[in-house]
């Protein structure tokens, strides 16, 4: 029996995967990086540490990974203060959800940039755990995060389901040994392999439902 829901955040909750990537490739250009067109897809579910080390290595910035991480973040607060780019129906779906199941988030994003979200949005009360990936030792697709999540609430992770959009989120989810709710990212859609993971895909968070959920045990 499913008893808690544990979201991603970022193309679940708020539609900020393209935003990292303006950001990120930004940075990149003002300091000589070398960015490339598989950087983001690269980049999806790693950690803060893991993708600071990716745009230090692999990009090509001279500046250490703490800085890149710390600049990067600065600069997505930034963004979110201007315009916080919740998905339709995102409140709705949790307000809905958390009638029948405890919450928690486990997100690949920093701390402080979960937290700006679930405030904003008026939703923080209702998580009862959150998880960032700079938490633990490995970001997704590696289970670290959901396992981690389902420690906190003190629940086995087959009790609980994950709500994932991305192809590593939903290997680290089923890693994990969560049931998985997959709502493809439609700017950057999940592989066919990872899709298969995924014991429930819906086309939109209208579709979430404590039924739909259910369904997945």
């Amino acid at each position: 029996m499913i008893e808690a829901v544990v979201f991603d955040l970022d193309g679940v909750l708020v539609d900020s995967e393209h935003v990292w990537d303006e950001v990120r490739e930004a940075l990149a250009r003002e300091r000589g990086g070398r960015w490339h067109d598989r950087a983001q897809a690269d980049m999806m579910g790693m950690s803060s540490i893991e993708w600071s080390r990716y745009m230090h290595d692999v990009i090509g910035l001279p500046e250490p990974p703490e800085e890149i991480d710390r600049e990067v973040v600065e600069r997505m607060l930034a963004r979110y203060r201007d315009e916080l780019p919740l998905l339709d129906g995102a409140v709705a779906v949790v307000e809905r959800l958390a009638r029948d199941f405890r919450l928690a988030v486990a997100s690949s994003s920093n701390r402080p940039l979960i937290e700006v979200v679930l405030a904003a949005a008026k939703i923080a009360p209702l998580f009862e755990v959150t998880v960032s990936s700079e938490e633990v030792a490995r970001g997704k697709p590696a289970p670290d995060v959901y396992a981690e999540a389902a420690r906190r609430l003190g629940l086995a992770p087959e009790q609980c389901a994950a709500i994932e959009d991305s192809a590593n989120g939903i290997r680290s989810a089923h890693a994990a040994g969560m049931r998985v709710v997959a709502i493809p990212n439609t700017r950057y859609p999940p592989a066919a392999d990872a899709l298969a993971l995924a014991d429930a895909t819906l086309g939109s968070l209208a579709e979430l439902s404590a039924a739909a959920v259910a369904e997945t045990a």
